[in-house]
């Protein structure tokens, strides 16, 4: 039986790319300065100084080699061991920095041109767009109208949103448009209805995702948004593994926001959970039913969205802490057959300045029953990663990615 899981760590970049200048992010490195700051007491945490970042599991899987690999020295406070697993580190060759171009990428279909974005000014959308989306959506007006942190941007709004039912309109450096409301007093249903209009509107701009963000709360300081996001994603451009998979007879199951990211294409099942606990449980459930020629693709988006948007270093180190100590339950279920792949979709320094995404490499942490304790080296592309995975499932090559199952077999 061949089956395969994808552990996708959103946001944990392992060191900046060479073309990260040209985004901004030069020196980024999320996984490196995470673990220097947790060594060097620069965090506090309720008035203690913690210390090095305890992350066994994923040092014995050969993160800890694979950063080292990708930044050119050891990460800060962390044991050196023998990896116990298959370890490297890829290189993006899509466009841009964002989620999309992460995951499809991955799954063997990178985004070579570029996305549309919307400039950071305020006004930041065209009169066009916003008028169009007043019109059709039916809406009295919009608030926001420029780039902002999404937990911010509710503290400034969310007062004269619940009075005058104008919904809060932002975006960032990533090529999307951000829709928060209030899920009681705007409502979802109302809030899903805007972004699908706004999904339509968008294109004209090749935006790559409208985002719906609700939150609860009736004053600032106790505003809060809630685990309702979806993301309306333009499809990928050609079939990736997951559709490979799913045409082929196999079955997709996708955990938290995977589905969305890829507009529910290939997609046989989508299993929907908040918070990086929750998505383990439902990551070791879908395995515990998973047959042969399965895929399970997690997303464990707190990395992300709680916490390298958030700059938020201590809680960053802590969620990697808490993912570390439930990976024995994943390790000891695994059969014969199981191939575990851990990775990133690009980088979210949460040292680093301002808020959005970073232009890093990844890391590619290979394990299972059959996988042997090799260096991968240098990934010219994280396409590698799932011409490996439709390798080991028996599919019919990708377009783009050379597979490396065989090393992992050595």
């Amino acid at each position: 039986m061949r089956r395969a899981i994808v552990l996708m760590l959103d946001s944990l970049g392992i060191g900046a790319s060479a073309d990260a200048s040209r985004f901004g992010d030069t020196g980024a490195d999320t996984f490196g300065h995470i673990a220097e700051s947790c060594a060097d007491g620069a965090i506090d945490v309720d008035g203690r100084v913690r210390g090095a970042l305890e992350i066994p599991q994923l040092c014995n899987l050969g993160l800890a080699h694979a950063a080292a690999e990708s930044r050119g020295a050891w990460p800060m406070g962390l044991p050196r061991v023998n990896p116990k697993g298959a370890w490297g580190y890829a290189v993006e060759t899509s466009a841009g920095k964002d989620t999309p171009s992460g995951h499809w990428e991955m799954a063997g279909v990178p985004v070579l041109t570029d996305w549309g974005y919307f400039a950071d000014t305020v006004p930041c959308f065209p009169v066009e767009l916003t008028k169009a989306l007043i019109s059709r959506a039916q809406l009295t007006g919009l608030l926001g109208n420029c780039h902002a942190s999404g937990t911010a941007i509710i503290e400034e709004w969310g007062e004269e949103h619940i009075r005058t039912g104008k919904p809060i309109c932002y975006s960032s450096a990533d090529s999307v448009f951000q829709i928060a409301a209030h899920e009681t007093h705007f409502g979802l249903e109302q809030l899903y209805a805007v972004c699908q209009v706004a999904r339509e509107l968008v294109d004209a701009w090749n935006i790559g995702r409208v985002i719906a963000r609700p939150f609860a709360g009736d004053v600032p300081g106790e505003f809060i948004r809630t685990p309702d996001r979806r993301d309306y994603t333009t499809p990928p451009p050609s079939p990736t593994l997951l559709d490979q998979l799913k045409d082929f007879g196999g079955e997709v199951i996708t955990v938290g926001k995977v589905s969305d990211i890829f507009a529910g294409q290939g997609v046989s099942r989508s299993v929907k959970a908040s918070g990086n606990m929750a998505l383990f449980d439902a990551t070791v459930d879908a395995l515990h039913e998973a047959g042969d020629r399965s895929l399970i693709f997690t997303n464990f988006v707190d990395f992300d969205m709680l916490y390298g948007h958030r700059r938020d270093v201590a809680g960053y180190a802590g969620a990697l802490e808490a993912l570390d100590k439930r990976l024995p339950e994943l390790l000891d279920i695994l059969i014969p057959g199981d191939l575990v792949i851990a990775t990133a979709d690009h980088g979210c320094d949460p040292t680093a300045p301002g808020h959005d995404h970073t232009r890093e490499h990844v890391p590619v942490l290979a394990f299972g029953p059959d996988v042997a304790p090799v260096a991968l080296g240098r990934r010219t592309s994280f396409a590698d990663m799932g011409q490996t995975l439709a390798d080991h499932l028996g599919l019919t090559p990708l377009s783009f990615g050379k597979s490396f199952l065989a090393d992992l077999m050595a």
